[in-house]
């Protein structure tokens, strides 16, 4: 792999990630196996605590989560475990994600993490400990299916989440890195392109080690990618993922209660957080009024509107749509090289869930075809009379 630029944290991960490749199959963690490891972790931590209830949460396939009771002077609290695989669908750093998600305390809803073992000292592998927060992720008639994709939130959930939505990643955006800086968070600021060749050198090295196969119109949009790189005009702390199925939310009052998955996040293009929201694989059309809305929550035109009014900001068009093609090639990593390689190096708990979100990749390639052929229109509508 060639040595591209990158935050020295993603420049780890991918190292991480060449030197499992000839490890032997990863096998997960059972629950008598979890209920020893935290009874061992707190009785250095909270020596008089007492550890029940470990129980697996279903879903995860980049960590392996497990909620568990812990009881001290009488008192009880809920707790989730969130713990590497050996290798996941996608890669990331436990410290880098305890650092931030404190950080949004208070700001926006969030999990409160409470202990972090970045380097495995106590856990069989990098794990995270944080309290339990109430909600849901999906409406509870919604059925079995993978978390944000194709959710149907409908009218009356819709209205009441909408705002909060748009709302709370605004003040993500907003949070002011310089006069409170991020420990472990890297600032790419040496050029004007710098954040956006960041982004790409991580993902493309991720698929450059997990031997993705490179089909004609990959490398079309790999190509283009590199040769259009955006000068980013404010750098901002964004989320990496942020979109339904990442927010739990009460199911009667429709109030978000906290904000997930934050491992993604970095400092970088606003706009980058933007074309995620808007990928069509996380977007839901209804059946009742014939609309397609971004997260079942918006049209398109209609968030980008929203977000400029709440923010102050002006989206560049031209901008946005090289993260809309940045954001379905990312996506084309994660299921084509990254979620296959976990699975047939048997690395992951959930090889069967990975083997079967490969399938997404067609549906990737035509989001290549359909965007790569708006290319020259947006980018005429950006440039000056």
């Amino acid at each position: 792999m060639q040595n591209r630029e990158m935050e020295t944290c993603y420049r780890k991960i991918l190292d991480r990630r060449q030197a499992s490749m000839d490890l032997p199959p990863y096998r997960a963690a059972l629950r008598e196996e979890i209920q020893d490891v935290l009874a061992k972790f707190f009785a250095i931590e909270r020596p008089d605590a007492e550890v029940s209830g470990v129980k697996r949460v279903g879903g995860g396939a980049s960590k392996e989560q497990f909620f568990f009771t812990l009881t001290q002077d009488g008192k009880s609290e809920q707790f989730l475990l969130r713990m590497d695989p050996r290798k996941a669908i996608t890669e990331t750093d436990r410290e880098r994600e305890f650092v931030l998600i404190k950080a949004m305390q208070g700001l926006v809803p969030a999990p409160e993490p409470v202990w972090v073992d970045n380097d495995a000292e106590h856990f069989p592998q990098p794990a995270a400990i944080m309290r339990v927060v109430s909600g849901v992720t999906k409406p509870s008639g919604a059925g079995v299916k993978v978390s944000g994709l194709g959710t149907y939130l409908g009218p009356n959930l819709r209205a009441k989440l909408r705002d909060q939505f748009v709302d709370h990643l605004v003040t993500i955006h907003a949070y002011d890195w310089r006069a409170k800086p991020l420990v472990g968070f890297e600032v790419p600021d040496g050029d004007p392109r710098q954040a956006a060749r960041w982004s790409y050198n991580y993902w493309r090295g991720m698929w450059d080690i997990d031997r993705g196969e490179t089909k004609p119109i990959f490398a079309l949009v790999d190509q283009w990618l590199r040769e259009n790189m955006p000068e980013t005009a404010e750098l901002v702390v964004t989320h990496g993922d942020y979109r339904t199925g990442n927010y739990l939310f009460e199911e009667d009052s429709g109030e978000i209660t906290a904000i997930l998955d934050w491992e993604l996040a970095r400092i970088g293009d606003f706009h980058e957080d933007l074309a995620w929201v808007l990928m069509q694989v996380f977007g839901t059309f209804d059946p009742e009024d014939k609309t397609f809305r971004a997260s079942d929550l918006f049209e398109r035109d209609e968030f980008i509107a929203e977000y400029e009014k709440r923010s102050g900001r002006t989206v560049n068009r031209a901008t946005l749509h090289y993260y809309d093609v940045m954001s379905s090639w990312k996506c084309y990593i994660i299921v084509a090289a990254d979620g296959l390689e976990a699975a047939r190096s048997q690395h992951n708990h959930q090889d069967v869930l990975l083997t079967f979100l490969a399938g997404a990749s067609a549906m990737f390639e035509g989001d290549f075809v359909r965007l790569m052929k708006q290319t020259d229109l947006t980018q005429r509508q950006e440039e000056p009379a």
